[in-house]
């Protein structure tokens, strides 16, 4: 049933193993270690072909300064903490209070209600580029960090609700119940009981939601014109010019981009184990 320890094969074996882990991680790093030498090279150094090897002259403050000196990073920066943030806080409180009232309440249209959730998931978001556009011109929304906010939380909201629901699902009956009989409101059992019980499984998404959308380009590309609204991922590709491009300051910039959705696994790596772990082993 389950995959046989690698130890538990023969010498051969084992070493084409390790031999094989190596060559797929050397290659997977592969492009981020060209990012980051062309992210510290000059612009001359890479004109002439200097792609591999390392930088004739080391412009390392040069080019991460003048990432934010010559460029508006850090206006795409501050956009994506505007759209980002919200969009995880309004994600979350929407997809527990959903999916606890389908976990722990029976109506008609429980289960309807749940498929649609579901069936949302598998809708390919290229179809719904032009009703989405079309809907953010006629509400006002198109260029606006609002607009993209509200439609973030729209397309999360059925994933995450489905990857609560199971969570409260498997919450007892009985700790509700005896609130419930102690004279505890329904809000109020959310608060102190069913949030406490799913910390985890909310750090976990607060942790995929946050990377989900600060890498987000597609909507970025498609409901946002003016740098002013213009998150980080948009942003970036906007910094190359028509006719030259500062591979240099794209590839600061990138790395500079990449490093919030880091700092916040790092930072709830134990909470984000815990959430995806919980329920797997039973005591």
């Amino acid at each position: 049933m389950f995959p046989t320890p690698i130890e538990k094969f023969s010498s051969p074996v084992q070493i084409s193993y390790r031999i094989g882990v190596v060559l797929s991680l050397v290659l997977w790093l592969l492009p981020l270690g060209a990012m980051v030498m062309t992210s510290v090279r000059s612009l001359e150094d890479i004109n002439q072909g200097n792609y591999w090897g390392l930088p004739t002259e080391w412009m390392i403050w040069e080019n991460y300064a003048g990432v934010f000196a010559t460029t508006p990073m850090g206006q795409f920066m501050w956009n994506s903490i505007l759209i980002t943030v919200p969009t995880v806080i309004g994600t979350l409180t929407i997809s527990s209070l959903a999916a606890y009232a389908l976990a722990k309440y029976q109506f008609r249209a429980n289960i309807p209600l749940f498929a649609m959730f579901i069936a949302g998931n598998f809708v390919p978001f290229q179809v719904l580029m032009i009703p989405v556009r079309d809907m953010t011109l006629q509400l006002g929304l198109y260029d606006t960090i609002t607009g993209l906010v509200l439609f973030h939380v729209a397309f999360q909201c059925g994933f995450c609700t489905l990857f609560l629901r199971n969570f409260i699902k498997a919450l007892p009956d009985s700790l509700i119940e005896a609130a419930r009989i102690d004279g505890a409101g329904e809000f109020r059992i959310y608060f102190t009981i069913v949030l406490p019980l799913i910390r985890p499984a909310l750090a976990a998404l607060a942790v995929l939601v946050f990377t989900f959308i600060w890498n987000e380009y597609f909507w970025a590309l498609v409901l946002v014109q003016s740098d002013a609204v213009r998150p980080v991922t948009a942003g970036l590709q906007s910094l190359q010019g028509q006719w030259v491009a500062s591979w240099q300051l794209i590839s600061a910039g990138s790395i500079l981009a990449a490093l919030p959705p880091v700092a916040m696994f790092f930072l709830m790596q134990k909470h984000f184990i815990a959430g995806l772990t919980m329920g797997a082993v039973k005591g």
